[in-house]
């Protein structure tokens, strides 16, 4: 019987002129972002592969050069792209690819998609993921909003019921048809982009189970928004009324909870100002060592200690260059300074996100997007784990900068390194988290969802047992 239920209940779906312009309208946008982002990831691979091995280039044909030169010439390193980003940017195009490395300054990443954009880029862009959190759920609203209250309104439900269908099984049968065209949706919609990334040379390290995960994440979500829309259609008499009550939970799930989360996340934790920020971080670098100036107090203290440990009145006579050692040291100081408070700031960002996830639970569109961008890694951890890896990236090169200096060069000499010190500099090399540390840091936000998931499910089944 749920059988027949189901093909009765699809006939009448595929049937409604509305759900066939919607649907189309919606593959025609996903086709549409998947393009376009393709295109846009291409553009970008193009320009890090050639960014990263021009840089290189640049470098290692620097010439002749004092080391503490070359250190203050720079370089810069690029922020790989995730191969899941065809689906989910997440934060990638606010947070900037690259990231300059040079002496005494812990520079932020920079060259930002947004900051390319229009004004007008803040109301959204059609993205995949755009698609998949916003407009499919309207979809689903559009298939489910009259899926019982159809029934009351022409009179249909007794005659169902003199005809011997049973309750429960007319329930599940309609809940299962409500289903089937998402899923379909859905699946299509990943499978194009399986198979779009499987077709990719350059996309980067592609792991199947990624993209599983993923499906797996966004069918929680569409499940959890077709029991939330078929129990406001199995309570609400009225379609008319329960197409209102949907799309007021449409938009209290997917815009005012996460911006209600934002406010209250930036409320109880307040990032400082920048300027805030680059004032506690130069006030306490003044208090430690200065490469630049041997003779301020701490490094008076450090000649001193050194000069007793080696047992020697002069640092002439140190079996290295004092000059090197000194700025080696005001480098590792300044490193720790850094590290320091943007440690804090990290620690504000992680209690900001705590603040998020706790609120996952007041709409399913939270743990969704969470989970969304961790698993693409394109979220604001794989952000934070880019950027320390290029802050230790840039503090390894002032060590092989200012160790030549002071293995090669007598004390207070200008010391000139040969053309090919450069390339025995170590390339800058990054990997993302992999899927199980991943995991391990949303296994909270990923049991909000199966919550949601569960609670939803029996409010909608347990409510309606005897229909």
């Amino acid at each position: 019987m749920i059988r027949y239920i189901i093909k009765k209940e699809l006939k009448e779906i595929f049937r409604d002129g509305r759900f066939k312009i919607s649907a189309a309208i919606v593959f025609l946008l996903a086709l549409v972002a998947f393009f376009v982002t393709f295109k846009q990831y291409k553009n970008t691979a193009a320009q890090y592969n050639e960014a990263k091995v021009n840089e290189r280039k640049v470098w290692e044909s620097q010439g002749a050069k004092n080391p503490h030169s070359a250190a203050h010439y720079g370089n810069y390193v690029f922020k790989p792209k995730s191969p899941l980003s065809l689906i989910d940017q997440g934060v990638d195009k606010y947070t900037g690819v690259s990231v300059f490395l040079e002496a005494h300054n812990r520079n932020e990443a920079a060259f930002s998609d947004a900051a390319d954009q229009t004004a007008l880029s803040r109301f959204g862009a059609l993205t995949p993921d755009f698609i998949l959190l916003y407009i499919i759920p309207l979809i689903i609203i559009l298939i489910g909003y009259n899926i019982f209250s159809k029934e009351v309104e022409g009179n249909t439900f007794f005659i169902l019921k003199s005809q011997g269908v049973v309750g429960w099984k007319l329930f599940v049968g309609k809940w299962l048809a409500a289903l089937i065209p998402t899923m379909v949706i859905a699946t299509v919609l990943f499978a194009v982009a399986a198979i779009t990334l499987t077709s990719l040379n350059d996309f980067g390290l592609f792991e199947w189970k990624e993209i599983f995960a993923l499906y797996f994440v966004y069918l929680l979500y569409y499940l959890i928004f077709t029991n939330v829309v078929l129990f406001i259609s199995s309570k609400v008499k009225k379609s008319g009324i329960a197409l209102v009550i949907n799309l007021v939970f449409w938009v209290l799930a997917c815009f005012v909870a996460p911006k209600v989360a934002s406010n209250l996340a930036d409320a109880k934790y307040p990032y400082p100002s920048h300027q805030e920020f680059n004032e506690q971080i130069a006030n306490e670098s003044k208090q430690g060592l200065d490469g630049h100036n041997p003779w301020n107090e701490e490094s008076q203290k450090l000649r001193i200690q050194i000069l007793k440990e080696y047992k020697v009145d002069s640092v002439h006579k140190l079996p290295f260059n004092f000059n090197a050692f000194l700025m080696q040291k005001s480098e590792e100081y300044q490193a720790q300074v850094y590290a320091k408070h943007y440690g804090l700031l990290k620690e504000k960002a992680k209690k900001q996100g705590g603040v998020y996830k706790s609120l996952s639970a007041i709409s399913p569109f939270l743990p969704t997007r969470f989970l969304s961008m961790a698993i693409a890694n394109t979220d604001y951890e794989s952000h934070w784990a880019f950027t320390e890896a290029a802050e230790e990236y840039r503090v390894g090169v002032q060590r092989f900068l200012n160790g030549t200096t002071e293995k090669n060069a007598k004390y207070n000499e200008r010391y000139v390194a040969p053309a090919d010190t450069w390339s025995k500099l170590e390339e800058f090399s990054y990997e993302s988290p992999t899927f199980t540390e991943v995991y391990k840091q949303n296994t909270g936000v990923f049991s909000v969802l199966v919550i949601w998931f569960v609670l939803t499910a029996a409010l909608l089944f347990f409510t309606n047992k005897k229909y």
